[in-house]
């Protein structure tokens, strides 16, 4: 029988997905949306998940950041297609301290810190040049010392009052499992129709 804790299903699933998922079984689509309810989705990498949510990192000043500052809802989907999988949550998105931010943004790769600092993430680029010009700039500054974390670059957590777990069944007699968050903390699980 499967767990009745969405957080325990969640990780049998990713383990699934971490063994034969062939690219990024990480990641997942995020949904904002503007405070007047316009909506944009885009792949993001999940980098943490567990009874406190799902996690992400990203540039504070992107469009995805400066909807989250404005309406902190969202939800996200994680699609595993080899697996014929997906799991869906809506929740409120909170920032990560700026411990784990300060962690997560260390365990990058230095190209990859490099480029935080180098891009004006969804802000328009005249060329490609130009940025590539900003990752040589930045990576003189900092020459061989450590980098760190932008001032505008943190995470936040999706904590979920609703998680979906979707199984592809023959003749689209899907599976589908609804755990929803009440007040007191515990969950609730019931079926959907397919």
């Amino acid at each position: 029988m499967s767990p009745t804790d969405p957080f325990a299903l969640f990780a049998q699933w990713m383990a699934l997905a971490e063994a034969g998922e062939i690219n990024d079984p990480d990641a997942m689509a995020l949904a904002t949306s503007t405070p007047d309810g316009r909506p944009s989705v885009r792949m993001v990498l999940m980098r943490r998940h567990g009874p406190e949510g799902f996690g992400f990192f990203t540039n504070l000043e992107s469009r995805k950041g400066q909807e989250i500052a404005a309406n902190p809802w969202g939800a996200l989907c994680i699609h595993w297609k080899s697996l014929r999988k997906q799991v869906r949550a809506e929740g409120r998105l909170v920032q990560v301290s700026d411990a784990d931010a300060d962690a997560y943004f260390a365990s990058r790769s230095r190209n990859s810190q490099i480029g935080a600092h180098a891009s004006d993430q969804s802000r328009p680029l005249d060329s490609r040049e130009t940025f590539v010009r900003r990752v040589e700039e930045a990576k003189a500054r900092f020459g061989e010392g450590d980098v760190p974390r932008p001032e505008h670059w943190s995470g936040f957590r999706l904590v979920p009052d609703r998680i979906e777990f979707w199984e592809d069944v023959e003749y689209r007699l899907h599976h589908r499992r609804l755990f929803e968050r009440q007040a007191d903390g515990s969950w609730t699980e019931g079926l959907l129709f397919p």
